[in-house]
């Protein structure tokens, strides 16, 4: 029924030319997200033909025997148009699983875009995989999403250091410089968990140069000294907090809050979620209460970003 075909860089244009039609794709699907770290993993990304027209695309990569939907983003899975029907899915599941098999792979791992970054509903691969491959939850992470449109008030805490921004003069920069802000993300990330941004300054910059409205730097000051700042991921109706970091002073003044406020009431009224990303460890086995109470604090509540396997 399918003609399944494998992506090559001849394609990227068809590619990006569909992700763009998509009701369940982000900008992290397009190849130029994609690709930048395309040394660290073995591309396996699929186009899905019905007729001689495309249907779907899957980004995904090869690791060892194992066919991966992405492990080098937040989440993949099948990207479907307005087009698509659950029959369709259902009936492709079942090719691409005979079609993973012939390909050496013996399991199939699966992170499904979550159901905020949907323009349209979009879980006909949920069902599918229901019905077609028995998978198993794997990891399931608890994301703290913001309903921007309900206002819930935020906590006394986050309020009281809104109060000292707006009394220690603290400004708030959009779309400012990824370079000033990198030393004090790398500097926070080491001293508070030994670790390290996963974007290198030099890759944020080069995402930066080819998704200049997507990618948005936001930075809070004390007259000229950074003090805090949020590295924004625009996706359609969701802005996305991919960075965050601040000073001790930036802590202390509401540099954070500062911040918040300018995107969450001013700057995006398009944007119907903010998403503020996971709280978790060991898959979601562990979870950090203190770091999701302060994301709840702003009025955020859970979204799960859910991970499935299943054996070939």
């Amino acid at each position: 029924m399918f003609q399944i075909r494998r992506y090559t860089p001849e394609l990227l244009t068809v590619w990006d030319r569909y992700v763009d039609t998509a009701r369940n794709a982000t900008f992290l699907f397009k190849r130029g997200y994609m690709d930048y770290h395309a040394d660290r993993f073995h591309d396996h990304s699929l186009l899905f033909y019905k007729g001689n027209s495309l249907f779907a695309v899957m980004p995904a990569h090869r690791d060892a025997d194992r066919f991966c939907t992405h492990l080098g983003l937040t989440y993949g899975g099948l990207v479907m148009n307005n087009d698509v029907t659950t029959a369709d899915v259902v009936a492709l599941f079942a090719q691409l699983n005979d079609y993973l098999r012939s390909e050496g792979f013996a399991s199939v791992v699966y992170k499904p875009v979550p159901w905020v970054y949907h323009r349209l509903p979009a879980e006909e691969d949920l069902y599918a995989m229901f019905w077609q491959c028995h998978p198993r939850l794997e990891r399931r992470m608890s994301g703290t999403v913001i309903f921007l449109r309900s206002n819930l008030p935020w906590r006394k805490d986050h309020r009281r250091r809104l109060r000292l921004a707006h009394d220690s003069g603290v400004t708030v920069r959009a779309d400012d410089s990824l370079a000033a802000f990198w030393p004090l993300l790398e500097e926070n990330l080491e001293q508070r968990f030994a670790a390290k941004p996963v974007h290198t300054i030099e890759e944020m910059l080069l995402l930066k140069s080819r998704f200049q409205k997507e990618i948005v730097q936001y930075n809070a000051y004390i007259g000229q000294q950074i003090v805090g700042g949020i590295t924004f991921y625009v996706m359609g109706h969701v802005l996305h907090g991919q960075y965050s970091s601040t000073n001790d002073e930036g802590k202390h003044c509401g540099a954070m809050e500062a911040i918040y406020e300018q995107v969450m009431y001013h700057d995006f009224p398009h944007c119907t979620y903010l998403d503020f990303g996971t709280s978790n460890e060991e898959g979601g086995r562990i979870l950090n209460e203190g770091l999701i109470a302060h994301k709840e604090g702003y009025g955020g509540r859970t979204v799960c970003y859910d991970t499935y396997e299943w054996s070939l």
